[in-house]
């Protein structure tokens, strides 16, 4: 790419957009509140006149927290909806490119770095296997980069609502009460910020306990889990459903290169999530334990992440 051009990350609690230069290096990072504009065009106008480059944008890749099957996008968890081709041309671009967001994490793996990623367990990649990342945020993204002969190609799905599965007595009891309140109970409705919520309240109702009002960084803040076994349990059960997920993942892709783990909330967790079952949970899939004993599951620590894998994807317009 000769040209300035423009990525963003986009969900539904935040939206993140830079500039790409012509050598490759992403600048000017600035992350928004998704609901600071009334419209994803002109969130991105409002940037541009701040931020006053000496050209503008001739191409951009956009990475949405959203299924991508045509022109008209809408956000799964957030009142947006957009022309792919209204905005190139309110934009002024030559050419806009739209992804979901955890195909850009996808194409981000393999230019992290070990300073990006700390590692969760044992295992080692296996060269030309494919790999997944999944993260919960505000909802549970999920892709893949699987090899090909013409370079490594990402899958496109929307893994994160896929039916969450009971691992014991206890998380059924859990899943049960909630699929009364709704219809479906996908990964997601467990494993993002409201899912921590749900889990939260739900275990809160089994124990015959009240309800604090708590926001999902609340739940998972190890101070607050101290004095509220709930919060501690619900952050517990989020780790361990993680596991559970993460190794049907690595199962069903047979995904040897490794497992990613994205999104804002488990890097926070630190090192409480290297101690929690995660790992275990990952592991524990009757006779085919030895098989992902194998398999390396690393947390994704770099910023931004998606908006290293748009760039890498621009420098290809």
């Amino acid at each position: 790419m000769q040209d300035l051009g423009l990525v963003a990350d986009i969900g539904a609690t935040n939206t993140r957009l830079a500039l790409v230069e012509p050598g490759g290096a992403v600048t000017r990072v600035r992350v928004f509140a998704t609901d600071e504009s009334p419209d994803l065009g002109g969130m991105i106008e409002s940037y541009l006149a701040a931020e006053d480059p000496p050209a503008r944008p001739a191409a951009a890749v956009l990475a949405i927290a959203a299924p991508v099957t045509g022109d008209e996008i809408t956000l799964t968890n957030f009142p947006w909806t957009f022309s792919v081709h209204a905005l190139r041309d309110r934009l002024g671009l030559k050419v806009l490119r739209v992804i979901n967001d955890f195909v850009a994490n996808a194409y981000a793996l393999p230019h992290l770095g070990d300073g990006d990623r700390t590692q969760i367990g044992p295992g080692a990649p296996v060269a030309e296997a494919p790999s997944g990342v999944l993260g919960p945020g505000s909802g549970l993204g999920v892709s893949a980069l699987v090899p090909a002969a013409g370079g490594a190609v990402p899958i496109r799905g929307e893994g994160g609502h896929v039916t969450m599965a009971a691992a014991d007595a206890h998380e059924a009891e859990v899943l049960d009460l909630l699929r009364r309140r709704f219809d479906h109970v996908s990964a997601e409705r467990v494993l993002s910020g409201p899912g921590i919520l749900n889990l939260y309240n739900a275990l809160c109702e089994v124990a015959g306990e009240r309800q604090e009002q708590f926001t999902p960084a609340q739940i998972t803040d190890a101070k607050i889990g101290e004095d509220h076994p709930r919060a501690r349990e619900a952050t517990q059960m989020f780790c361990a459903m993680l596991g559970t997920v993460a190794g049907n993942l690595a199962l069903t892709l047979g995904a040897r290169g490794g497992i990613y783990i994205a999104g804002g909330i488990v890097p926070r967790l630190g090192a409480r999530f290297a101690a929690s079952q995660f790992r275990e949970r990952f592991e524990a899939k009757g006779r085919f334990r030895d098989y992902l004993a194998t398999v390396p599951t690393y947390v994704i620590t770099r910023p931004f992440p998606a908006l290293l894998g748009t760039a890498k994807l621009l420098e290809t317009l």
